[in-house]
Order: structure tokens, then sequence, then C-alpha cells
């Protein structure tokens, strides 16, 4: 190789090195204890040390498991399908020896349409799913039931939640109402981060009575939460949403949250006429 384009190639490296690198500022505030907080400190999802105790343990502190069942409805047997789940609710609640009741039955509105929830809760732990289901499958009229349901069915979901321990105490409504349930998908390793912080959230969504229960789930989709809210119509929805971020600290907990969802959606819905909360 000649001097010359010894010299050239020397001369285009020493250009590439000079060329500015752009970087992401992380500028940010100063806080009144001193510490900077940027907007990218947000976006980052803290880690949380390892423990001996199950995240369940330390999220939950009530022995009840809740049962979440999705089901897609054909539009066209939408109400062969309602008469045949509020048979089926009489029967298990003609079986006064199994430790399990119908929480809510509703209809989605808004949302994934043809769609229908029903949430159970067995008081006393999985013992008592294990009891239902042996007591259940041996009722004639109940399998039939279940076989009949199958044909009104597109497809459909369970998953086995447990309530956060810091939600308030669950109470059946009366009245007209709907309700919201918003599901997240989170990361995994992050659900204790996210009961940290709604810990101190749900403070801020009390004003007006609208949260009803709030469950993470243990078996069916893994790293879900569901968040259900109840509201008189859509436009207190909005009103009490709106009332919450004129809260101070409501902005920050969801700054903390946001970074830890994958997936989040939300369906509007209105109970069966054999619902027991309304």
């Amino acid at each position: 190789m000649s001097l010359a384009s010894t010299i050239r190639g020397c001369t285009r490296t020493v250009f590439l090195r000079q060329q500015p690198i752009r970087t992401l500022s992380t500028s940010g505030t100063l806080l009144r204890d001193g510490s900077e907080s940027s907007w990218l400190s947000k976006l980052l999802v803290r880690k949380i040390e390892p423990t001996k105790e199950s995240h369940s343990r330390m999220l939950s502190d009530k022995y009840d498991i809740y049962e979440l069942h999705t089901h897609n409805v054909r539009p066209d047997s939408v109400g062969k399908y309602l008469e045949n789940y509020k048979n089926t609710v009489q029967i298990v609640q003609s079986k006064q020896n199994l430790s399990m009741e119908l929480i809510g039955s509703w209809n989605v509105e808004v949302g994934d349409l043809d769609q229908c929830l029903h949430l159970w809760r067995y008081t006393g732990g999985f013992e008592m799913v294990d009891q239902a289901k042996r007591e259940l499958t041996n009722d004639k009229s109940y399998v039939q039931l279940m076989q009949e349901r199958g044909t009104f069915l597109r497809s459909r979901h369970l998953q086995y939640l447990l309530a956060f321990s810091y939600w308030p105490q669950l109470k059946l409504r009366e009245g007209k109402n709907i309700y919201e349930i918003r599901s997240y998908r989170l990361k995994p390793g992050t659900m204790i981060e996210w009961g940290n912080n709604w810990a101190r959230a749900i403070n801020y969504r009390q004003n007006n009575d609208e949260a009803f229960a709030g469950y993470f789930s243990q078996i069916g989709r893994l790293y879900n939460v569901h968040h259900i809210w109840c509201y008189k119509d859509l436009q207190g929805r909005k009103e009490t949403r709106e009332s919450a971020w004129r809260s101070p600290g409501w902005d920050e907990c969801v700054a903390y949250t946001v970074p830890l969802i994958r997936e989040m959606h939300c369906r509007i819905l209105a109970p069966t006429e054999f619902s027991p909360t309304q």
C-alpha cells in the first residue's frame, strides 16, 4: 500500500472519530430532598430484592380464591347462554355444603362484545375449589348444563385469582350501576412493585366509592392484574377519573406503574339480572 493511501485511510479514521455522538439527555428537576428526578428514571423498572417469601403471600393476606370465567358467546345465542348460566347458578346456590358464591356476573357493553364475565369466590383456599369440583361433576343436571353451554360459546378462559391486601373490602352494590374492568399484563418479576405503588394509588380512588375489587392471577394467564371499578354511568366515570388526576400524587403513581405494563385494556360491564352485585 502506498504512503498516500495510508494517509488517506488515517484521515478518514480521524474524521469519523471526531463526529459528535448524540446522547439521550437525562436531565431532570431537583427535588426537595436534593435528589434529581429525571423523566427517564420513570421508564426504568426498579429492581426487586430477592426474598424467601412467595410474592402471593406478600401481596395478599386473604384466604379466599376468586375464579374469573371469561366466555365469548356466539352472537345468536346470548339469550340462551344467559338462561343456561342462570340455571347453573341456581344449582350451585342450592348446595349448602359448598364454600363458593357468585360475586358478580356481567355482560360486556364496551370492549369485547358478546362476552360475559363471571366472578366466583371460594372461602377456604384451593381445598374448597377441589371440593366444589368433585361435588358438581357428580351432579347430572350441572353436567348437562355445562355440555349445553358449550354449544353457545366461541371460546372461554378461566383464571384463579387472589385479592390484593391493600384493596378496600369487597362490598356488593345495589341500584343501577356499570362496572369497568381494567386488565393489565405485567412484565414478569414486577408484581411486587405494582403492589407497592398501588397501595398508595388506591388512596386517590376512594372518594366516590368506585373501587370494587383488585386481583392478580395465580393460575391461568400469569402476571395478570384486574382492577374492577363501579360507577353510576359513563359520565360519572369520566368525572371520577378526572377528579383523581387533580389529586397531588396520583400522577406520580401512574408514572411509576406504566413502565411495568406490557399490555392493558378496559371493558365496560353491565350486571346480568342474576348478578349478586348490581
